[in-house]
């Protein structure tokens, strides 16, 4: 099972990414998916969520009205659109998935069990 991330990579302050998780396997199609992300020095942070459906998502406030989590089940991908990027979202960008449940019930890193290697986002100011 692997998760590749993909979409990282250098932008200016208020600029804007898509991010890419596409899943080995059409079993994650059934599970939450989630993206996180791990600045240097820092513990690695919840970023957004999605539920298997797509009908429900949670996010950081940090990230709230700049970020978008979706998901194409068809393709076992899912996606971040990034805007408004700010110098403090850089990071290193994790996917990850709960193949195990349907509905959002953590944002904790322990709650999921799979992950991809993750891709770099640096903000430039």
């Amino acid at each position: 099972v692997q998760l590749q991330a993909s979409g990282g990579g250098p932008v200016q302050a208020g600029g804007s990414l898509r991010l890419s998780c596409a899943a080995s396997e059409p079993t994650f199609g059934r599970g939450v998916r989630g993206w996180f992300r791990q600045a240097p020095g820092k513990e690695r942070e919840f970023v957004a969520a999605i539920n298997w459906s797509g009908g429900g998502t949670a996010s950081a406030n940090s990230v709230n009205g700049r970020f978008i989590i979706s998901r194409d089940n068809a393709k076992n991908t899912v996606y971040l659109q990034m805007s408004s990027l700010k110098p403090e979202d850089t990071a290193v960008y994790y996917c990850a998935a709960d193949p195990t449940r349907m509905q959002i019930v953590t944002t904790s890193p322990s709650g999921f069990a799979y992950w991809g290697q993750g891709t770099l986002v640096t903000v430039s100011s």
